[in-house]
């Protein structure tokens, strides 16, 4: 009776532990990837087709080893990097790099860490590409450079079935003393379109001077007219003393000598005889 009951106890245990390996076998052969997962499955150490998204099965013990790859949108910055510019001016720069992986095998089979190696892809390129461009450019002419950095990145990185979709520079500082320099630079460009626009200014003005002097020469009374009001102008001020020239033609007739009244007279009357001054100092006897 005894031993019977150690059997029994011995079945019941066996079983218990069968299943329990069982189930752990189980949980161990199931894999979940999520929607933006994918399995990559190496089988012996052969690549073999890609598992998800959701439940695949894999085999235990080391059989099958799963690496599963992000395919979302990763941001990576890139770290400060010191560059030379074409004009020789020492900047600052550090970026931030848009990239997904549209292959997961061979983000994983093509190269040891995708992360890293896109990381120190977009260090070089932007230190090269950046010591070709001026200062000018790398203020003024940032998407033009961060096209140029994508197309770069993106090309040494497709091999590894990654996809750069956007570069874009954050900050470039510069030395104390350069920032002084582009100061006084602007000041200079500033006051340079100030003078520009104050002679265009002045030779417009004179244009239309120029135009009312040719109009107004022609009619002297309008020139007369524009002296008064400008007098009128003038003279709002009690506290001034204005000496204001006045053409020598508005006040000739107030300049010339005054004509004698019996002069005017003698000029009126007619003159006998033609106006021979002989017939007048002797007068003809008239005639029977």
């Amino acid at each position: 009776m005894l031993t019977l009951n150690i059997g029994s106890y011995f079945s019941v245990a066996l079983s218990a532990l069968l299943v329990f390996f069982a189930l752990t076998l189980a949980l161990s052969s199931l894999n979940i990837a999520r929607e933006y997962e994918r399995g990559v499955v190496f089988r012996l150490g052969r690549l073999i087709p890609l598992k998800g998204p959701g439940l695949f099965f894999v085999f235990p013990f080391g059989i099958d080893h799963v690496r599963k790859v992000d395919l979302r949108v990763i941001t990576l910055e890139v770290a400060q990097q010191e560059v030379i510019t074409s004009d020789n001016v020492t900047v600052k720069v550090n970026a931030v790099i848009f990239f997904r992986v549209t292959d997961a095998q061979a983000a994983i089979v093509g190269v040891y860490n995708f992360m890293e190696a896109t990381s120190q892809i977009a260090q070089t390129t932007l230190r090269g590409v950046l010591g070709q461009s001026s200062l000018d450019e790398l203020l003024g002419g940032r998407d033009k450079i961060n096209t140029k950095l994508q197309t770069i990145i993106d090309r040494q990185t497709e091999p590894w079935g990654v996809k750069v979709i956007t570069v874009e520079l954050k900050d470039a500082q510069l030395a104390e003393s350069m920032v002084r320099a582009l100061a006084r630079q602007a000041e200079a460009e500033r006051e340079k379109r100030a003078k520009i626009i104050a002679t265009e200014g002045e030779f417009q003005a004179a244009q239309v001077l120029a135009n009312a002097a040719e109009i107004i020469s022609t009619q002297p009374a309008a020139l007369a007219l524009r002296y008064m009001q400008t007098l009128l102008d003038m003279g709002s001020n009690q506290n001034s003393t204005i000496v204001f020239p006045i053409p020598i033609e508005l006040i000739r007739p107030l300049l010339a000598a005054p004509v004698p009244p019996k002069s005017v007279v003698a000029a009126s009357r007619p003159v006998p005889n033609g106006g021979d001054p002989a017939a007048i100092a002797h007068p003809q006897p008239a005639a029977g």
